[in-house]
């Protein structure tokens, strides 16, 4: 039992947590026209501050670091319970594909008999 990788859908799956850890709930169009002067230029978004300003505290990263190891945990779980559940439905495909097999082809003689017999006639 072969199992060929996934990858359109891994890349798929990543592309979609990049997307809604970035806020981007509603995916572009790629036929909506791009107007150049929508985008925003640098000094349109940074001002000159003055250098007397003082460096404002930063806040403690923890949180923000056991929510991305969280975050991981739970991509690499979901990814080995995807992996698990192709491996099962894979092992159910192989064992109904004898009794399929069969099916048909005891359908395909029996249609075969039945034309034969219909065209004798």
């Amino acid at each position: 039992m072969t199992q060929s990788p996934p990858a359109k859908t891994h890349l798929l799956d990543d592309l979609e947590s990049i997307r809604a850890l970035l806020g981007d709930h509603e995916p572009p169009m790629l036929n909506e026209a791009l107007d150049p002067n929508s985008i925003p230029l640098l000094s349109d978004i940074v001002e000159c501050e003055p250098e007397d300003v003082t460096e404002p505290e930063l806040e403690p990263r923890e949180p923000a670091v056991r929510t991305a190891f969280r975050t991981l945990a739970e991509r690499h779980l979901d990814h080995e319970l995807r992996n698990a559940a192709q491996l099962i439905l894979q092992e159910v495909i192989d064992d109904f594909v004898p009794q399929i097999e069969a099916e048909l082809r005891n359908r395909l003689e029996a249609r075969a008999e039945q034309l034969i017999k219909s065209h004798r006639s």
